[in-house]
């Protein structure tokens, strides 16, 4: 005698499956629909908030990022910004050490091309002073970027914590420094560096006050992707990255490697201090860094750590947040309205990175088996 007992066993509606590969232009069209639907959501909290017509405020958002030929200078500065930094943690975090330090290194980069300017402004001629500004600022970010790299190749500590923690401490530097710095006494800011004389700032190039940035942010990006590519500390980079055993066991010293890819990847931050108050800002203030070294960590993982992509991505994310400032103003909006349409657009693009790296598969339909008991 058989018995039939239906067997039926309940699955979920779909669950997630790691894609073994995917191509480029289905990865780049998943980010494409990324923006779309982050520009529909911001939509709807445009409505909500100013009750006016999104396109609008998007044509506000295009006219604050590139309305006049200063506000296009300004969109490319912060960009140029955006990338040196970004490129500066590209090598550290090849080689998976999770440098989150890039503030820390922008503002001692800062504090040695403020202090350049403050002591030599009227001493040392401009062409001299400007190569001890660029050189100085990249000791002084290289240092900061030793500093947790020895810990963590002698110690073995978390560098994630501990790059954190130095940010603090490069804050309050800039706190200290700007008590014996101030102008005028008692403002507790520093105020315009050498405003009358100029002496460290960057010379106009190409008609332009940032043409120099240019120059030196695309030259660190070239040479940068030709290290990490091409050169054999770029292969060890790798390597380290891949298994630190296995560069053990082929006869890479990982401890040499991180010590000197965590001194570069503090050199370019530090660079980037450089280029802020030299090239731009022209004072120093624990607000320098602007955050960008926590904006950089998004564009390096968006770009897969790829030059050509930082671009597009550093592009792309101070295009919307220059505009998000302008419709804040046009619009009457306080200056947090700017932070929640970046927010919006930085939870869609991280978050597409998921669908890039994983897909949905949903249950398929299952046919009762029988079985004979």
């Amino acid at each position: 005698m058989s018995k039939v007992n239906t067997v039926s066993s309940k699955e979920p509606l779909f669950h997630m499956i790691k894609r073994d590969d995917i191509s480029l232009p289905k990865a780049w069209a998943i980010r494409l629909i990324a923006v779309l639907l982050s520009l529909i959501v911001c939509a709807v909290v445009i409505v909500a908030i100013t009750h006016q017509n999104p396109l609008e405020v998007y044509a506000g958002i295009i006219s604050g990022a590139v309305g006049t030929k200063r506000r296009i200078w300004v969109t490319v500065r912060e960009t140029l910004l955006l990338l040196l930094v970004a490129i500066g943690l590209t090598p550290a975090f090849r080689m998976r050490f999770w440098n989150i330090g890039a503030e820390g290194q922008i503002l001692v980069g800062g504090i040695a091309s403020a202090a350049l300017m403050i002591a030599f402004g009227n001493i040392l001629p401009g062409w001299l002073l400007l190569i001890l500004i660029l050189i100085a600022s990249m000791i002084a970010g290289m240092i900061w970027g030793l500093i947790p790299a020895i810990f963590k190749a002698t110690l073995n500590t978390n560098e994630t914590l501990f790059t954190l923690m130095l940010n603090y401490v490069a804050m309050q530097l800039v706190t200290f420094c700007i008590v014996y710095w101030e102008k005028p006494a008692g403002s507790n800011t520093v105020g315009i560096i050498n405003g009358d004389t100029r002496a460290g700032w960057f010379p106009a190039m190409f008609g332009s006050d940032y043409g120099l940035s240019v120059i030196l942010v695309l030259t660190v990006t070239i040479l940068v992707h030709i290290y990490m590519s091409y050169s054999k500390h770029g292969y060890e980079i790798a390597v380290v990255g891949e298994s630190q055993n296995t560069a053990r066991y082929a006869g890479i010293s990982v401890t040499g490697v991180i010590i000197r890819t965590m001194m570069i990847s503090g050199a370019i931050c530090g660079l980037a201090g450089a280029v802020v108050v030299s090239g731009a800002s022209h004072t120093i203030s624990t607000s320098t860094a602007g955050g960008r070294g926590f904006t950089a960590i998004i564009v390096a993982w968006m770009s897969k750590f790829h030059p050509a992509a930082m671009v597009i991505v550093s592009l792309f994310l101070v295009f919307m947040q220059q505009g998000a400032i302008q419709i804040a103003s046009q619009f009457g909006l306080n200056e947090n309205a700017s932070d929640i349409i970046t927010g919006i657009l930085l939870f869609f693009l991280i978050g597409c990175e998921f669908f890039i790296r994983y897909k949905l598969e949903f249950r398929k339909k299952k046919q009762e088996k029988e079985v004979d008991a």
